[in-house]
């Protein structure tokens, strides 16, 4: 070896990224981060049918998915405890595990409970799906809450760098008041709108077009992603009643100042 290879410094060895679930979000996840590292991904609905075509994604088994150094855990709430148990046994000592739950609170308190003292623990919430993602990602906001270990704030920082997300920092708790109001009535209003269709798309007003295209943005979410945006953040509740309470009154008014 000559004098030269021996001062030169040795290539860092890439960090591996295991993927839990593979539907329209995982494969969003794996369509950024598959050129930039190796994706091992565990779905069992997938099967090896090429559904994992994306660039540097491997399908895989739990094992070889919980032995990654980074784990992301891509599926809803009520089955995040079974994707745990499949891959505890697994997990190497120092590895970071995440979510991308639509709440936060919840998941925290699951991973906390049901993940080895061995791995850090991270929880995020893209504030965006495939729809909004659709036109790539810079700008899009993504939350990252510190559970457990100091990786949060780095992860934010690379987020930032690398794919121009507007990611903040903030508690499980924190993300849940503010998502019951800005998912909360998002998914609500859509919900009731999408009921009302045929809904007009001609002779319409810029604000109807913006409102047109909220309900869009999350009309295909999957069912589960609603249930979780309104059942699993112990704030939505109060903040539903109270839109309805006020839609009520709202309602009352109108009625009565018709009447008379």
């Amino acid at each position: 070896m000559s004098e030269r290879q021996k001062r030169r410094p040795k290539a860092r060895p890439r960090i591996t990224i295991g993927l839990i679930g593979f539907g329209a979000f995982g494969r969003l996840v794996a369509a950024h981060l598959g050129p930039l590292f190796p994706i091992f991904v565990h779905d069992p609905a997938c099967g090896a049918d090429g559904q994992a075509a994306a660039k540097g994604v491997t399908l895989c088994d739990a094992a070889t998915a919980g032995a990654c150094d980074l784990v992301i855990l891509a599926m809803p709430v009520p089955q995040l405890s079974a994707a745990i148990a499949a891959i505890r046994p697994h997990l190497r000592p120092g590895a970071t595990v995440l979510d991308v739950c639509s709440v936060k609170a919840l998941p925290a308190k699951i991973m906390r409970a049901e993940l080895p003292d061995h791995v850090d623990i991270i929880g995020t919430h893209p504030m965006f799906g495939p729809q909004s993602a659709r036109g790539g990602v810079k700008g899009l906001k993504i939350v990252v809450c510190p559970i457990r270990g100091p990786g949060a704030r780095p992860l934010a920082a690379y987020l930032r760098k690398t794919f121009g997300l507007d990611a903040i920092i903030a508690t499980p708790e924190e993300h849940d008041r503010e998502a019951a109001m800005v998912q909360g009535l998002t998914h609500l209003i859509a919900k009731v709108l999408v009921e009302m269709e045929p809904l007009p798309r001609n002779m319409t007003t810029a604000s109807f077009d913006l409102l047109l295209r909220a309900v869009d943005m999350v009309r295909y979410d999957a069912p589960e992603v609603f249930y979780a945006i309104e059942r699993m953040n112990p704030f939505a509740p109060d903040v539903r009643r109270r839109f309805f309470a006020l839609a009520a009154e709202l309602a009352e008014s109108l009625e009565k100042n018709g009447a008379a």
